[in-house]
């Protein structure tokens, strides 16, 4: 993480810090309860929360993330279990399809990159306190998605090729608004380091069907800040506001032909250069019970540096049990 996202972390904790100090008050005094509002949690921000000991949460999320000539349609789904008290761990499944416009569709749905979770949690918040409920989370995302020797469809890289290692920082606090409705508030962090990847062929790093190399992704930030408000205790508004920082890709190899083709290797080097992004989500949610709600909102990322904007739509179900 360098100096720039060290100060916005800490900006960002501190704006979190003082909002759940300003509101102690009115958290202390309000005759509302948690009870009085029903959650499925906002579109991107991770909860801080863990499950109690063998219960089961599963959110499944269909989307499609639209950019010019292309849209990537997929679902992740979050299969968490509550291990021991404090404790939450799960596997993350994605699967996806590649619609273009200037070329061949994926051939079929395919499967991406699945990762695997864990999050302990360290405090928990109390009506009447300004403490936060706080989470650290381990993620370890892996290669299991097709990223290579893509031959004639590169739309059917679903993959990176790389082990991705991800630790953050969740957090979540109530605030109880003087018309008695309750405002739920998310900070997460993360950093994001990933490995090398043997590339051959055509492949999601822009390679064509001569090279063999390396690729190296670069570390990424994320940072979430996320509110929803209780309407009702069924219907909650939600909204994120996201920053990421995505590092340099390099990838290094060799070009095995010519143009006459005529194999004749030839040194190829390259960089993406780094980016960021800016994003925004709003949601709106609807809970049958504390148990089971339906999510559905947009995430529009806006066109930053080295960034290319995209508008999706996705609709996710929360339950619990």
């Amino acid at each position: 993480m360098n100096i720039r996202q060290r100060i916005g972390l800490v900006l960002l904790l501190c704006l979190f810090a003082s909002i759940g100090s300003a509101f102690a008050q009115t958290l202390s005094t309000s005759p509302e309860q948690q009870s009085d509002a029903w959650w499925t949690g906002p579109m991107l921000a991770n909860s801080a929360e863990t499950l109690p000991p063998g219960h089961f949460l599963f959110e499944p999320y269909l989307y499609d993330i639209r950019t010019p000539h292309t849209d990537s349609f997929g679902s992740r789904a979050y299969i968490l279990y509550g291990l021991v008290n404090r404790l939450s761990v799960g596997v993350i499944p994605v699967i996806g399809y590649n619609k273009v416009s200037n070329g061949p569709n994926s051939s079929s749905v395919g499967v991406g990159d699945w990762s695997l979770q864990a999050q302990y949690r360290l405090t928990e918040f109390h009506q009447g306190s300004w403490i936060p409920t706080i989470a650290i989370q381990l993620q370890e995302t892996l290669p299991t998605g097709k990223y290579d020797e893509l031959g004639h469809r590169p739309s059917d890289g679903l993959g990176s090729g790389v082990y991705t290692t991800t630790a953050a920082i969740n957090s979540q606090t109530y605030v109880w608004l003087p018309n008695g409705r309750i405002v739920r508030l998310r900070l997460d962090v993360s950093e994001a380091l990933s490995g090398s990847a043997r590339v051959r062929g055509v492949s999601v790093y822009g390679t064509d069907a001569n090279f063999q190399g390396l690729a190296k992704p670069g570390n990424t930030f994320f940072a979430d800040l996320a509110m929803e408000y209780s309407l009702t205790q069924r219907w909650v508004l939600a909204v994120d506001f996201t920053y990421g920082h995505n590092g340099n890709t390099q990838v290094t190899g060799l070009d095995f032909a010519d143009p006459s083709n005529i194999p004749s290797p030839q040194n190829v080097r390259s960089n993406s250069g780094s980016s960021a992004e800016f994003g925004v989500a709003p949601a709106i949610e609807y809970n049958w019970s504390p148990r089971i709600g339906v999510l559905l909102g947009t995430r529009v990322i806006f066109g930053g540096h080295n960034t290319v904007g995209s508008v999706t739509p996705a609709i996710a179900v929360n339950y619990v049990y």
